[in-house]
């Protein structure tokens, strides 16, 4: 599976964004999604995962309450709504896909995850 990220952009503390991830090869159903982020000079962390059917989501303790990961099989396309943006939310957001048999899996590590897409860049401004 291929995928590309979309949507990122300058934004002022307290706005909106909504991230797009759009995949293409396989069977999109079959995969567990995820988005990971890179803030300047750190390390790529978990942010947000869901299930195969969407039925299961699982969210970073940093952006519980203010994000909203979701998916459209029949898009083959993954979203993630950020709302109540923050400083500290400025990074390069990935997203990334899992092959499962598993309909209620997900993960939060990066090694759990073969398919990344390139990137996209979300700045929030104070």
């Amino acid at each position: 599976v291929q995928l590309q990220a979309s949507g990122g952009g300058v934004v002022q503390a307290g706005g909106s964004l909504r991230l797009s991830c759009a995949a293409s090869g396989r069977t999109f159903s079959s995969y567990a999604m995820a988005w990971f982020r890179q803030p300047p000079g750190k390390e790529r962390e978990f942010v947000a995962a869901i299930s195969r059917s969407g039925d299961i989501t699982h969210y970073a303790d940093s952006v519980k309450g203010r994000f909203t990961i979701s998916r459209d099989n029949a898009k083959n396309t993954m979203y993630l709504q950020m709302n109540s943006l923050k400083p500290e939310d400025t990074a390069v957001y990935y997203c990334a896909a899992q092959l499962t048999f598993r309909s209620t899996w997900w993960g939060v590590t990066e090694s759990e995850y073969a398919y990344w897409g390139q990137g996209t860049l979300v700045t929030v401004s104070s």
